[in-house]
């Protein structure tokens, strides 16, 4: 009788379990969780102002500046199909008015903002495409600097000056980058060109 005891106390718990499955009430399904509603495709995280140049570091080197304007449907970021607003930095570049030194500037603050939210990784590196689709968007944190239809990008996804010329990056190092336009004429190595070389 001793195995009797403890078998017989298995037994009944067994049955019980079994019994309270057996008889109760069928769960509800559960409850489909509502989605979330989709983003717009061309919403992506925008970045932060930019912080403050530091103490003793001085503007970067602008050299030839030609004022000529820009001619007729280049970017009109007040027309653009973006939201100036939402690109505050790239909102000013080609601006109509302004000048390529401007411009020059405009794009040398965009990898200044680029550094501040990639501090290990300094400039984007590559060819314009290459550095372009960074600051378009492919990156780790998926963060566009410039949106994906501004006026100043040409059908091979490259930044381009307010005469039509894809613009010439060249890293000095990871904190600084060299950057040229080829001027009115849309030629390299000629004196209208202008370039920014940060200090």
């Amino acid at each position: 009788m001793r195995f009797r005891s403890p078998l017989t106390a298995v037994l009944l718990v067994l049955l019980t379990a079994g019994l309270w499955f057996w008889t109760r009430p069928p769960a509800a399904p559960p409850a489909a969780p509502a989605p979330a509603p989709a983003a717009p495709p061309a919403a992506r995280p925008t970045a932060p102002l930019p912080a403050a140049p530091s103490a003793g570091k001085s503007a970067p080197r602008t050299t030839a500046e030609p004022a000529a304007p820009a001619p007729a449907g280049t970017a009109n970021p007040a027309g653009a199909p973006y939201d100036p607003a939402a690109f505050p930095i790239a909102a000013r570049l080609n601006a109509p008015g302004g000048t390529v030194a401007a411009d020059l500037e405009v794009l040398q603050e965009l990898f200044d903002t680029w550094r501040t939210n990639f501090p290990r990784e300094g400039n984007p590196v590559g060819e314009n495409a290459d550095i372009t689709a960074a600051l378009l968007g492919t990156n780790r944190l998926e963060l566009a600097l410039v949106p994906r239809r501004h006026p100043a990008l040409n059908a091979k996804g490259e930044l381009q000056d307010r005469w039509g010329t894809a613009y010439r990056f060249h890293q000095l190092s990871g904190e600084r980058m060299e950057i040229t336009s080829a001027g009115p004429d849309r030629r390299f190595g000629t004196p209208d060109d202008a370039s920014l070389t940060p200090p």
